[in-house]
Order: structure tokens, then sequence, then C-alpha cells
């Protein structure tokens, strides 16, 4: 996540700068979530039937080739608008390679006993990196250019490519050997995966609330970042701009420690939804706020709250979910959670080109927050 935040902050800001385009900001997360909506179902289903370690290994290679070719693009200076969303789509699949096997993986490493633990101290991991890569991103931009800058930012997704190469966790270390589904081989398996979780209502419930707030929302604001920034009165790529990118992130950071340490927040359906809700009235003040100082404490406070209700809905599909359909129902939520977000480019990107970014995220927010009322009043 360090990795990928930096090649955002940069990537984002030489886009801004070369086309000055709130459509063209919703496009790129458009472009960046449609592999998760087709092929996270899927890779959910592979992950079951071979070694997740080799398909996160896979999405970290892919990961590496797009910051070179950016890099490589911007260097020669012919990034054109193809370049980019072709970019933008390979990041993509590098990501849903990434996503689901991650979940499979997490369960194999800390089982049943740990895994609310687990999920939420692996979700601080990576609000950890997206702490830092902002700050790390800007340094790059300014301390080599956005070339250099994308060339070294290649080298950080090394680590975790050689690690998982002979990490001792996968299929063939599990105690329990279970008996996988049926291999997934077109689309009517595909539909019936989906539908299937429907036979367990907690499932159901977290993966429309988790479908809901990347629909409307997910992470589309940080896309048009550059843009309430300079609303902000703080266009510059500096800190300040940084400090817009790290705050939700900070806040994410913070809940992590803070409730792994006191042990708060047990999972429950309800607390998820009233945890989700709060982070919209967050997100829809931070939209509509003219202060810099009180747009850095609402985006903190989103962060905060959407660690906590995400890591909850993770945990508790994980948890109700049949060891046999694991990686499918994993899938199911992952093409939620995150191929949902493609559509937020429309919800937060091109309805921010008509209505302006301020009004289309305050808007966003408080679709999805009758999205949850609707979910509270039927539990």
């Amino acid at each position: 996540m360090l990795a990928d935040n930096v090649e955002h902050v940069i990537t984002y800001w030489v886009v801004f700068q070369k086309f000055h385009s709130p459509a063209l900001g919703g496009f790129a997360v458009i472009a960046h979530w449609l592999p998760f909506l087709l092929f996270s179902v899927p890779v959910g289903a592979l992950g079951e039937r071979v070694d997740p370690r080799r398909l996160i290994q896979c999405g970290m290679a892919l990961f590496m080739s797009a910051s070179i070719i950016w890099g490589i693009l911007i260097l020669t200076d012919t990034l054109e608008l193809w370049h980019a969303a072709a970019l933008l789509v390979l990041h993509g699949c590098a990501g849903v390679l990434w996503s689901p096997p991650t979940q499979l993986l997490l369960h194999d490493i800390v089982g049943r006993e740990h895994l609310q633990s687990a999920v939420r101290l692996n979700a601080t991991g990576r609000y950890l990196g997206t702490f830092i890569g902002p700050a790390l991103g800007s340094g790059f931009l300014l301390a080599f250019g956005p070339a250099w800058g994308l060339f070294a930012n290649a080298l950080i997704y090394l680590p975790l490519f050689l690690w998982l190469w002979k990490a001792p966790y996968g299929p063939r270390f599990r105690k329990e050997q279970t008996q996988p589904a049926v291999a997934m081989r077109n689309l009517g398996d595909l539909v019936a995966a989906i539908r299937n979780i429907a036979d367990y209502p907690v499932i159901a419930t977290m993966t429309l609330l988790a479908g809901g707030a990347a629909f409307f929302i997910g992470n589309s604001y940080q896309a048009q970042m550059p843009g309430f920034a300079h609303d902000l009165g703080y266009g510059n790529p500096g800190i300040t701009y940084s400090m817009l990118l790290a705050a939700d992130a900070a806040g994410a950071l913070s809940a992590g420690i803070a409730l792994e340490t006191f042990g708060l927040l047990r999972p429950q359906p309800r607390t998820a939804l009233l945890l989700a809700l709060f982070w919209c009235l967050s997100l829809g003040g931070f939209a509509l706020v003219p202060s810099y100082a009180a747009a850095l404490v609402l985006l903190f406070s989103a962060g905060f709250l959407e660690l906590s209700f995400n890591s909850m809905t993770q945990t508790l599909v994980q948890l109700h979910a049949p060891p046999e359909k694991r990686g499918r129902m994993i899938g199911v939520f992952s093409m939620a959670a995150s191929g949902m977000r493609m559509f937020s480019g429309f919800s937060v990107g091109l309805m921010g080109h008509w209505l302006g970014i301020h009004w289309s995220l305050a808007i966003s927010a408080g679709l999805i927050a009758m999205l949850v009322s609707a979910l509270l009043t039927r539990r």
C-alpha cells in the first residue's frame, strides 16, 4: 500500500497538471476499479483451488510493471489519455489478484479465533502505507521528479514478492483440509455464487453495506484531492496537499491502534451500520466545509470510522462463510466493496464535472446514509 499510494500521488498530480479535468479523475476511478467488478468472484474462487501466495505474486509483478511504464511515458513526455486509462486498468488487475487471495491467506495464517484482530491489524497496516505513502510520494515527486520517483517506487513492491516465495502458509500447510466447491466455469456459476449469499443474512447485509459505500463514494474523492486542495487554497504539491491525502489514513491508523489496544468494537452487524452512518456524516461535512483545518479534522474522523466499519464487515463475512465456499464468498464481498467503486467515478467524478466536486461528494454521502438507515430499520 505504501508503493500503491506513492504511485497515486505522483500519477494523479501529473494527470491533473496535464489535463485539468474532474471527468478524467472520475474516469481514472472507473478504469481502476472495473477489474474488481469483473474478476473478484472468479479470483476468489480460484484462490480456493490454487496457492493464494502465487496469485498475490502475480499481482505484485503487475504493480511493478505499472510503475515502470508510467515512469517511461512521463520521462519521454509521451503520456496520452489512452496510456493513462490502460495503466489504470493494469493497476486494477494487479489489485484484484492481490485482494481476495490476501484474505484467504490471512485466514490460513491466524485461523478463526484471531480473525477479527488479524483483519483489523491487516487493515491498519494497509492504512499505515496509505498514511506514509502520500508523504513519501510527495518527497519522491519533489526530490526525483515524477518519472524517477516512479522507478524508485517499483522497488518497494519487491520485499512482499520475495517473502511470499517460501512463506509457510497456503493450501499444503492447512491443518484442516476441506474439499472446495466446484470450479467456476461460466457466467451461470458466477451468478449462482452471488445469489448464494442470500442464504447467509449477515453476509448479505455486510455485502450490501460495503457495496453501497463503494458505489457512491469508495475512494473517489482521493482522485479529486488536487481539486479540493486548490479550492481550500493549497494547490501546490507540498506538505499541505499531502496532509489532505494522508488525513483519513492517519485516522484509520489511529483507529487500528486504539481498537486493538483496548479490544473495542466486537463484530456486530448493527455496530458496523452505525459506524458507516457516522462515516457518511464526516465525509459530507468535509465536502462542504470551507476551512482547511476543519477539512483535516473531518478527514481524520472519516478515516477512523472507515477502518472501523470496513474491517468489521470483512470479519463478519469471513466468520459466517462456510469453509468450502470462503473464497467465492470473499470474492463476492470484494466485488461489492472494491468493484462497485468503479461507479463512484460517476457519482463523485463525472457528477462533479457538472455540479462541482464538493456537492457531488456531499450528495453521494447523503445517499449512502439513506441506504444505511434502511438497513438499520431491517435489523
